[in-house]
């Protein structure tokens, strides 16, 4: 079971509903607020790395989002 970090650059306005939407998805076990050059820093487990690029592309089309940078652990 792969483990993951995507970090998530949003518009300033939509942090908060961005980071309450990507709480939704059920393989996030964590996810909070950063600051920095991202925004908001989410620790996935998915079941393999289908999953992953599926999750990431919803994430990315989520409204406010402005770019993801995905980590997948070695």
């Amino acid at each position: 079971m792969p483990k993951a970090c995507i970090l998530i650059k949003t518009i300033p306005t939509r942090v908060g509903k961005t980071l309450e939407g990507v709480k939704e998805f059920k393989e996030v076990s964590k996810a909070f607020i950063v600051f920095g050059r991202w925004d908001i820093a989410t620790f996935l487990d998915v079941e393999d790395y289908h999953d992953l690029q599926s999750i990431t592309s919803r994430i990315n089309s989520m409204e406010g989002v402005r770019s993801t940078e995905t980590l997948v652990e070695a």
